[in-house]
């Protein structure tokens, strides 16, 4: 497998393309890097291409927060939108003035 190089960035929000939670992405594979388990659970008409990059997220929909792991094909920009309320998106990330995600330096030690 061949990878490319991320279209999204660490402390970027995004919403999945087509389920409706969205989040801020903390981490970044630049190919498929979960369990078979995982994998073979996603409907074989949704699957996607394993040699793409791979984003985990802090996540959230109307009703809870969690953690997502999503490929890029299913991600979409959604900088414009509210602050993300995750509780660890706040653990690990400030926001500057302009509503962008920045790692919080403190919490990688």
């Amino acid at each position: 497998m061949e990878s490319r190089t991320a279209k999204f960035r660490i402390g970027q929000v995004v919403r999945h393309r087509i389920y409706p939670f969205r989040g801020v992405i903390f981490d970044v594979d630049p190919v498929f890097a979960n369990s078979d388990e995982w994998w073979q659970a996603i409907p074989e008409d949704q699957r996607p291409s394993k040699d793409q990059p791979f984003y985990h997220l802090f996540a959230e929909n109307e009703e809870t927060e969690y953690v997502a792991y999503v490929s890029e094909q299913n991600l979409v920009d959604d900088e414009g939108g509210p602050p993300v309320r995750h509780p660890q998106a706040r653990e690990f990330f400030r926001r500057d003035r302009k509503g962008k995600y920045r790692m919080d330096k403190t919490e990688l030690n």
